[in-house]
């Protein structure tokens, strides 16, 4: 018989938070045969070990080059689980474009929202990290997106949030898309002060917020 989940998911999360490959492969393919849905796995498991090693960062427990070792971890039991992920959780067709704003190149956070975007079945436009404002907007026009969603971890970027929601107002088109917010340094009073339309203060809050802006959508 096997392991419980609750044991599994755990030691996903354990394997990315001790930066150890090859152990988040073998329990990410655990997780498989154990039937664990491959979204959970990700989202209770792999996410939850980065949230720890997100709060290790904060406390400077960990530095730059562990949170590497770390992502590479989770990226490594991540195109384990991805091919596995269920994409029928979104009913009506939604476009996603998102990116970290400019002037931040820290972009583990927005990378894991984009792949549980993926997993619930939006169309997914990653502009990278360090964007320009006017590169979310015109990326937004292009492919007629519903969402723009935005991060950043640094305090000293955060202005280009508003910047973003400014030059759409400025272009008329404000109340065409939604914009999230999101990342280490944001908060919902600043979401409010910025006129943004949601904060998400997790991939899995991101994608519950989504998921709503989409029902939305749907009704009309």
């Amino acid at each position: 018989m096997g392991r419980q989940k609750a044991e599994i998911l755990a030691d996903l999360a354990k394997s990315v938070v001790e930066m150890d490959e090859e152990r988040a492969i073998k329990i990410a393919k655990e997780a498989l045969e154990e039937e664990i849905d491959a979204y959970e796995a990700i989202m209770e498991g792999l996410a939850k070990g980065m949230e720890i090693v997100s709060d290790k960062y904060e406390e400077e427990v960990y530095f730059v080059p562990e949170i590497l070792m770390c992502s590479d971890a989770m990226y490594a039991a991540m195109n384990v689980l991805k091919p596995h992920i269920k994409t029928e959780s979104v009913s009506i067709p939604t476009k996603i474009v998102i990116g970290v704003i400019e002037g931040d190149i820290h972009d583990i956070g927005k990378n894991l929202v984009r792949i549980m975007f993926e997993g619930a079945g939006f169309e997914v436009f990653d502009l990278g990290r360090d964007v320009p404002v006017k590169n979310f907007v015109s990326k937004a026009k292009e492919v007629n997106a519903d969402i723009i969603a935005i991060s950043t971890l640094m305090s000293t970027t955060m202005i280009g949030m508003k910047n973003v929601i400014e030059l759409l107002e400025e272009e008329g088109l404000r109340d065409k898309y939604k914009v999230m917010i999101g990342g280490g340094s944001i908060s919902q009073s600043y979401a409010n002060k910025i006129n943004a339309d949601a904060y998400g203060n997790s991939a899995s809050e991101a994608v519950r917020i989504a998921k709503k802006f989409a029902e939305e959508k749907r009704r009309g």
